[in-house]
């Protein structure tokens, strides 16, 4: 399409227009790179050979796959050719440094959704780009512990039907989709802008015994549909997919629920903070949409250590405050942060290339 937004033009606009935001465009570039590539082996399928494979154990215990190895491989050169000071992933228990000379820091999930390989269910990889904060002989895990309102720039790529952008520098969020003709990313349609009221959810029900009260109360809730207080009827999406989640919500609205419950390993959420959470948080506030841990904006959180998990509830706005209503109805009030905080933040003049 002639008129659509060429995400490489776009880059080079704000590299020009805010010279602190360079370093974060050639990582984004370089990562649209390693995008093609993982969109490519995954359109081939099993003619790529057997991505689904277990070939070792991941950090959670579970089997690591083939394609998650893959991927990481594929995310980490192209980090380290961006000139990012440091890098850290899902699939690596630590972080590390790759050029002293670096600015940025880069906290990636190379493959979200990595049990959807053999399905044609949609999977994605998720980034965070952070100020790099050198320090002499610092442990490289010291940029990664910054809140998310620190991202520089945020985002996920989305193989699926088509393979897909979804970005943000700050100042909205764009979507560009991979033109497989050309191979470039082009953005045809204005930013995303998430709708406040949705009839949408999106949650994992057969965990409904685990969760604690208020997402129990919230879910029911929604079930009763027309007989039930919102006196409307919802429908129930589950991908088990973030990315497909996040960006169904960015195109048409929803509200996606990750909670903590009562299992072992899921006391705390499941989601990873710094490489899953932070980015998705920051991608829908620049949507106009919020993202909490229920009671906590996501953004405000501070890291404790670089695979730290948290529970996450994203989406329209009036849904995410309904669930920290719900909270406080329990006798767990939700952050003052959370019910002043502006949902949308303006911080830059790379607002024209969003608009």
């Amino acid at each position: 399409m002639s008129d659509a937004l060429r995400l490489d033009t776009c880059l080079d606009q704000i590299a020009s227009q805010l010279p602190t935001l360079t370093a974060s465009c050639r990582v984004v570039e370089a990562l649209a790179g390693a995008a093609r590539q993982i969109a490519h082996l995954l359109a081939r399928g099993p003619l790529s050979g057997d991505l689904g494979a277990v070939i070792g154990e991941s950090l959670d215990g579970d089997g690591q796959k083939a394609l998650d190895a893959i991927t990481h491989a594929l995310v980490r050169e192209a980090v380290i050719a961006s000139g990012a000071a440091a890098f850290a992933s899902e699939e690596a228990a630590v972080p590390e440094w790759l050029d002293p000379a670096g600015e940025v820091a880069v906290a990636v999930d190379p493959l979200d959704g990595s049990s959807n390989i053999d399905t044609l269910a949609p999977v994605g990889t998720i980034f965070s780009i952070l100020p790099a904060r050198h320090a002499s002989g610092a442990d490289p895990a010291s940029p990664f512990l910054q809140t998310g309102r620190r991202q520089l720039a945020a985002g996920f790529f989305i193989y699926g039907p088509r393979t897909a952008l979804a970005v943000t520098f700050g100042n909205g969020t764009r979507i560009f989709t991979l033109d497989p003709v050309s191979g470039a990313f082009l953005a045809p349609a204005p930013p995303a802008t998430v709708p406040a009221a949705t009839r949408e959810y999106a949650i994992n029900g057969s965990n409904l015994r685990h969760w604690e009260e208020p997402i129990r109360d919230y879910i029911v809730e929604l079930k009763q549909g027309r007989n039930g207080p919102r006196g409307i009827d919802f429908n129930t999406r589950w991908l088990a997919s973030m990315v497909g989640d996040a960006f169904r919500i960015l195109g048409r609205g929803g509200i996606y629920l990750y909670p903590a419950d009562e299992r072992q390993g899921y006391e705390a959420g499941r989601l990873r903070l710094v490489y899953e959470a932070n980015p998705i948080a920051f991608l829908m506030e620049q949507a106009g949409a919020s993202a909490t841990d229920g009671r906590i904006p996501i953004l405000d959180l501070q890291p404790a250590h670089i695979h730290q998990r948290c529970p996450l509830v994203f989406g329209s706005a009036d849904e995410v405050r309904r669930v920290a209503q719900a909270y406080e109805r329990a006798g767990q009030p939700s952050s003052p942060l959370f019910r002043r905080r502006s949902l949308f933040r303006s911080t830059s003049n790379v607002a024209e290339l969003f608009a």
